[in-house]
């Protein structure tokens, strides 16, 4: 299966600001026992075996321990609602890790995949605000940080993410989940976004 994929990812978790989970690559624990995780991915443009999946958006919600590279993941996929079957199975393998990738990177780490579920996404990048909303579940609004006096928002550089070895700090202005068993707001918490490429 070949397949490529080019669009724009944002994430919330419940570290204090600003996670130190991603700041080091997974090595050092979160700010509490467990992580807390939104990962949303819109895919711009992107291909999966001969299928066109642009303008769908799929999210992650992940459960893990504090130091994510104990493994033992909790995840659980939500899938655009607007995507066929076939482009809904084609992101499923992708995301789920199954279609090798960055996130295949990630599977040693999963101990429970939670399911996969299709709802209505609504994603949205403003500027330096990014937000989305599905169905009744989620609702997310995060702004990339600009220090006062500057015209760039902070950005890490030099990580093992697998959206982006370069993400953008951001704080969550708005945030509300309630999927897969897991309930959280953590409005002021951590939140990083980036595009991100992919292929495979």
């Amino acid at each position: 299966m070949a397949w490529k994929l080019d669009g724009t990812y944002f994430e919330n978790c419940n570290c204090d600001w600003v996670c130190p989970c991603s700041v080091t690559s997974f090595a050092a624990p979160g700010t509490y026992d467990r992580c807390q995780v939104v990962l949303n991915y819109h895919v711009n443009s992107g291909e999966i075996d001969g299928v066109d999946v642009s303008g769908l958006t799929v999210a992650l919600v992940c459960d893990t321990p504090g130091k994510m590279l104990d493994g033992g993941w909790r995840v659980g996929l939500i899938i655009d609602a607007k995507a066929s079957e076939e482009q809904a199975g084609k992101l499923g393998q992708v995301f789920g890790g199954a279609a090798g990738g960055p996130i295949a990177s990630l599977a040693p780490l999963i101990g429970e995949l939670l399911g996969m579920e299709r709802a209505p996404i609504d994603y949205a990048d403003e500027g330096s605000r990014h937000r989305v909303r599905i169905g009744d579940q989620i609702d997310i609004e995060v702004e990339d940080y600009t220090p006062e006096g500057q015209t760039e928002p902070t950005r890490l550089s030099g990580i093992n993410h697998p959206s982006n070895s370069t993400i953008t700090i951001a704080r969550p202005t708005r945030s509300s989940v309630k999927a897969f068993g897991m309930e959280f707001q953590t409005a002021g918490k951590s939140a990083f976004s980036a595009p991100f490429s992919w292929s495979a």
